[in-house]
């Protein structure tokens, strides 16, 4: 039996209970290279024994990283980039990212440890570019086996497609709508297990992928329990979770720890998809300043303060966030908990010290940093044909041009609540929409969510400068949401704009994309849903009308209630058109020629007061 069906027979062992990995040690070195090493970056814990191992304590050497999202080519725009910040406080952006480039930071840091874990903590697919999302992330799980991955937790857009693709995604086999990506090749799947640990079915009371799993390697032994975040049935689509609950996330991990050491599994980290918010967007940013875990807020510092001492270390995601801080655990020792950032542009290297009597982590010797996955190191040959052979499958969709601007039009990276993009997108549903026959639209809504990259004017391949491809079109808008139009009252309405903050978008607002005519003023200084000015909302200068109705578009996530928004639930009259690519491509012809190229709009429809 070779090395890699030894492993995948052993990541398939996934049921209730543990998926015991790399059992020989002999076995995990084909995945996780070992070798010399020349100042690699990180940290040795104090007595750790290095190579032999015959000390009381060996470090453990965790590398991971999140939020991926299927970024196999370097991600463009300020989506490439990461903020170093320099020791005088000015700041450089670096290009970074990249699966040829992450394959080999891996490898050059695992050289020189013979005890070596690479984890990620969700949303490795999903809202991927179309190298990966036209296959159905395929071929991101194959370049995940290829780097050594060995173990994730899942995320929420690990269920963009639903449960039983991420169970294909788990097991293999081909799609059962588009058949197999490649004649005469059969998908295998993922050599790594898929932890669940707080989704079961509704039904069984059960996960429905394994809640953790055991690595081990020479008499050490750490488990890993993976969760996603509780809210994740809020945030994706309803018709691919049905039947599926989802649980607290710091509950979940007590829960499976005290279960791990009841087996005698005393050394655990927990690989959540739910994160934080540094106060700096540095990735080197010092977040334990003033004092451990100051320099980071929001939901994940009050996961960490509940989870069981029992935890030795968190990995986390889903803020798409860069952060290494320490937060005390409820006894109130430190503990480690990190993010990567997203898109392969970071990963994490901790060292666990590990305590071979106690089988437990000394905690004093954990370090962590973030480092930065460069784009002036070699690329990992395997990669690169891993790359240009799903391109070349890809290449006649994705090279396809579809319409012409003249400047970048920033989405995900502005930096703003409107974002240029964000009204590009809103119009092009809207003009979708609009004609009586598909629906008599007045107004489309979008969910900033679902705007995924920025489009820039510089070329990503041949194209040239300037010129939208396909491909690029579908990196913005990956869901391939369809779309739909719904009666609302102007009350309706109101209060679905309330909702972009308040409820639980209070904490952390969704603003949403407003189609041209749309206006209205929001206040930053108030608090709530009183951060919407009523009576500034204006359709085509006119006042909203409590009482009338009004034929909104927006896609089929958002009137299903995602992201918040149980208002739009009560939508009448419901029409459902093409997809949102769809008008978003059909937008760009019309709207983008190549004699008459668009322009970033000014993104004024919504006033803000800060």
């Amino acid at each position: 039996m070779s090395v890699s069906s030894r492993r995948r027979r052993l990541a398939r062992r996934l049921s209730t209970g543990t998926v015991v990995l790399a059992a020989a040690a002999g076995m995990l070195s084909a995945a996780v290279p070992a070798g010399a090493d020349s100042g690699r970056p990180g940290a040795h814990g104090t007595g750790a024994a290095q190579g032999g191992g015959h000390g009381r304590t060996v470090d453990v050497q965790l590398l991971s990283f999140n939020d991926f999202h299927g970024n196999l080519e370097p991600p463009s725009g300020s989506s490439g980039r990461v903020t170093h910040e320099h020791a005088d406080g000015t700041t450089e952006e670096i290009d970074a990212g990249g699966v040829e480039y992450l394959a080999t930071s891996l490898r050059e840091a695992r050289k020189g440890n013979p005890w070596s874990v690479t984890a990620a903590a969700g949303d490795m697919v999903g809202a991927s570019p179309l190298l990966s999302g036209l296959f159905h992330d395929e071929p991101t799980i194959e370049a995940m086996n290829k780097l050594g991955l060995d173990v994730s937790g899942v995320g929420n857009h690990e269920f963009d497609e639903g449960r039983t693709e991420l169970q294909r995604l788990q097991e293999g086999g081909c799609h059962p709508e588009d058949g197999c990506a490649e004649e005469g090749r059969v998908f295998e799947g993922a050599d790594f297990p898929y932890l669940a640990a707080n989704v079961t079915d509704e039904k069984t009371g059960e996960p429905i992928l394994a809640p953790y799993t055991i690595w081990e390697r020479k008499g050490v032994r750490i488990g890993f329990i993976g969760v996603t975040l509780e809210g994740t049935a809020n945030i994706v689509s309803a018709e691919g979770i049905k039947g599926l609950e989802f649980h607290d996330e710091a509950e979940t991990v007590n829960k499976y720890a005290e279960e791990l050491e009841r087996k005698g599994v005393k050394s655990v980290v927990a690989l959540i998809h739910e994160g934080g918010e540094p106060a700096s967007k540095a990735y080197n940013y010092d977040c334990d300043s003033p004092g451990p875990g100051d320099g980071v807020s929001g939901p994940i510092a009050e996961i960490a303060r509940n989870i069981t001492p029992r935890v030795d270390a968190l990995v986390t995601g889903h803020t798409h966030q860069a952060y290494a801080c320490t937060i005390p655990d409820p006894a109130g020792n430190p503990r480690t908990v990190t993010s990567a950032s997203s898109f392969g542009r970071l990963y994490t290297d901790t060292t666990l010290t590990y305590d071979r009597r106690t089988k437990d982590i000394v905690r004093t010797g954990v370090e962590s940093a973030n480092h930065i996955v460069r784009r002036d190191q070699p690329k990992a040959a395997d990669m690169t044909s891993l790359v240009e052979r799903w391109n070349e499958l890809a290449a006649p969709i994705a090279n396809r041009p579809i319409g012409h601007i003249t400047a970048d039009i920033p989405g995900r990276g502005a930096g703003t609540y409107e974002s240029p993009l964000g009204d590009v997108i809103s119009d092009a549903q809207l003009a979708a929409m609009a004609p009586e026959d598909k629906g008599g639209a007045e107004i489309a809504l979008m969910n900033p969510g679902g705007i995924r990259a920025d489009l820039t004017h510089a070329a990503s391949g041949g194209e040239g400068d300037g010129v939208v491809t396909y491909g690029e079109a579908f990196t913005v808008q990956p869901f391939t949401n369809m779309m739909t139009a719904v009666d609302l009252t102007g009350e309706q309405l109101i209060t679905a704009l309330q909702q972009q903050v308040s409820g639980s978008n209070e904490a952390s607002p969704k603003i949403l994309q407003v189609s041209e005519g749309l206006t209205y003023t929001l206040d930053l200084t108030k608090s709530g849903a009183d951060r919407i000015v009523t009576d500034s909302v204006r359709l085509n200068g006119e006042p909203i009308d409590p009482q009338r109705s009004y034929r909104v578009a927006m896609n089929e996530f958002l009137s299903g209630g995602g992201d918040g928004f149980a208002v739009f639930k009560e939508g009448g009259d419901k029409l459902v058109g093409g997809s949102d690519l769809e008008a978003f491509e059909a937008y760009l012809a019309e709207h983008a020629t190549e004699d008459a190229p668009l322009a970033p709009p000014a993104a004024d429809r919504i006033t803000v007061v800060e």
